[in-house]
């Protein structure tokens, strides 16, 4: 309790919530593995999401170990839906744009997208990808280009790419300069925080 109260504690938690992006998140979709699950949330919070979606239509809804995230977990907020609709809703409703990995001839370059707006990344199961329904109602296809004979990427490393590259423009934007969160958001983590 002492060093979860120690001022080196306190000034760690103001900083990571003063960079938080709550504008900034990911749909996880049917994502099998637990370690490609707890390998995304590290990344998650490496860049500063606030907020998580745990789209689950069709596998379980995953167990989260400590050790395996190394703890990122519970620095987030995990939304679970259990339909699409309900998923795409919550974000269209704040305005985001969701863009579905997928390798497609049409989908666009992940380096040409603007990832400063409202931005939540659609990865998908392991095997299956992202479901039809959901590619659907997602904004827009995206790939990651890459040079090799492989195709595609691990999907925590996909979702580490693309985190990446978000935090590359919101950084060049200053976006992690000034608190996102809202006043009363930041008091009410702050107090959340301290207690873990």
């Amino acid at each position: 309790m002492d060093e979860i109260k120690s001022p080196e504690r306190r000034e760690k938690i103001e900083r990571t919530l003063a960079h938080r992006q709550p504008m900034l998140s990911v749909v996880l979709e049917n994502i099998h593995d637990p370690h490609n699950v707890s390998a995304i949330l590290r990344s998650c919070d490496a860049v500063g999401i606030l907020q998580v979606h745990f789209l689950y239509t069709i596998e379980p809804f995953p167990e989260i170990a400590n050790t395996a995230s190394s703890g990122a977990h519970k620095w987030l907020e995990i939304i679970r839906h259990d339909s699409v609709q309900s998923c795409f809703g919550a974000l269209h409703s704040k305005s985001f744009r969701i863009f579905a990995t997928r390798i497609a001839p049409d989908a666009t370059s992940l380096y040409e997208l603007d990832l400063t707006q409202p931005t939540a990344f659609l990865l998908g199961n392991e095997h299956r990808g992202v479901s039809e329904e959901a590619l659907a109602l997602a904004d827009e296809e995206i790939y990651i280009p890459m040079m090799g004979m492989a195709e595609s990427l691990n999907v925590s490393v996909a979702a580490a790419v693309c985190l990446f590259e978000a935090f590359r423009q919101r950084k060049e934007g200053a976006m992690y300069d000034t608190p996102q969160l809202s006043p009363e958001t930041l008091r009410s983590k702050r107090s959340e925080w301290l207690l873990k």
